[in-house]
């Protein structure tokens, strides 16, 4: 991957660029910044920049032999590490390089529960484990075999836990000409004792103008749809991709039905919905409910009269207009924290048809009967 092909990060390019031509490259660096930003794109292109055998000044050639190399992720002196979801002591990532390789090249912006679905891992949990530490370990002492540096990415070190001790001693004093790129997304989720072996390289969330423009020119849609998409994803081109996978009304018809029905307490058809939500996977249960917080925002706006702010098309702008009659600013609010919640959960794996449920019956609560004593109980109608 060139620099040219890392959507935006223009800041943090420039300074990767300098750390080459300045002959200051750490060995050991943490790229730190949220889900769709593009910080393992960045890692990928950085090690390709300083590989390359006929670097240009701003960029890697794109057509030398180590640079063909790294473009199908086979140069012999690029590592990766990466959470992998099969339980044994001894297991270590080796086994799903080539689902790793396929899923990067397909896409360098995806997620953890892509990588899951990829590996059709369902509910299992991620983890980088001693075997695959003592994996990386080995693969660190090995000479470079073509290029002047070897390159290890380790991608969501967040689950490397305590196992990542291993790894210290490498950090802190790794072979000469040897780099080594820990790629994250929550510092706090990090062991102390890496993030301070490492040069941090803060990588921000990228602007709404950024991924409207990506889109515009990667995909086959209009203006309007492009700005939609950059609006909903709030700076995670990951999001974005995923919500341009889904129908284009699917979200909307999920979303206002699942609205209509608990407002009216219809406990048939929110058990339907419930069922149907739980089986659309992942992604899709993610997509909806990031959907949903931000069809509440819209009518937040009008709630605040400030409907001139409201960027939606017809039908949806409609279904505000006339939602936010049923709403005030604080069971607004109450929507938005149960969606937080929700979303939260379904990235730990929650069960998704308990989850929907529970969520249905909460929405019950602040719609229809707009918030009930602690310990009140209900029946759906």
């Amino acid at each position: 991957m060139q620099f040219s092909e890392v959507v935006g990060q223009h800041e943090v390019k420039e300074h990767l660029i300098k750390t080459v031509a300045e002959n200051r490259v750490s060995h050991a660096q943490l790229f730190l910044g949220p889900e769709g930003s593009g910080n393992f794109a960045l890692a990928l292109a950085y090690a390709q920049f300083i590989s390359c055998q006929e670097r240009l000044p701003d960029d890697s050639c794109g057509t030398c032999p180590s640079c063909r190399k790294y473009a199908k992720l086979i140069h012999p002196d690029l590592h990766f590490s990466y959470p992998f979801f099969r339980g044994g002591e001894k297991e270590d990532s080796m086994p799903d390089l080539e689902e790793w390789r396929d899923l990067v090249l397909s896409n360098p912006y995806f997620s953890l529960d892509e990588w899951r679905e990829r590996l059709d891992a369902q509910n299992k949990q991620p983890n980088i484990n001693k075997a695959e530490c003592m994996n990386i370990l080995h693969r660190l002492s090995l000479k470079p075999f073509e290029s002047d540096y070897k390159a290890m990415i380790i991608w969501l070190p967040e689950y490397l836990k305590n196992e990542g001790n291993r790894l210290l001693k490498t950090l802190e004093e790794p072979a000469e000409k040897t780099l080594i790129i820990l790629v994250a997304q929550s510092q706090d989720q990090l062991l102390n004792t890496i993030v301070s072996r490492t040069q941090l390289v803060k990588v921000p969330a990228l602007s709404q103008g950024e991924i409207r423009d990506h889109l515009l020119k990667t995909k086959d849609i209009s203006e309007a749809k492009a700005a939609q998409t950059a609006y909903l994803s709030e700076g995670n081109l990951t999001a974005a991709l995923n919500f341009l996978k889904e129908d284009d009304n699917d979200n909307f018809r999920l979303f206002s039905g699942w609205m209509r029905m608990t407002y009216a307490d219809r406990g048939p058809s929110i058990f339907e919905f419930v069922e149907e939500a739980s089986k659309i996977g992942r992604e899709s249960q993610k997509n909806l409910l990031k959907y949903g917080i931000s069809i509440i925002r819209e009518c937040i706006m009008v709630l605040s009269d400030a409907s001139e702010l409201v960027h939606l098309p017809s039908s949806e702008l409609d279904f505000v207009t006339n939602f936010s009659r049923h709403l005030d600013l604080a069971r607004a609010e109450a929507l938005i924290n149960e969606m937080d919640k929700a979303y939260y959960h379904i990235e730990r794996n929650a069960n998704p048809k308990i989850l929907f449920l529970d969520v249905s019956l909460q929405f019950v609560k602040i719609l229809k009967f707009n918030t009930l004593p602690a310990g009140t109980q209900y029946i759906l109608t």
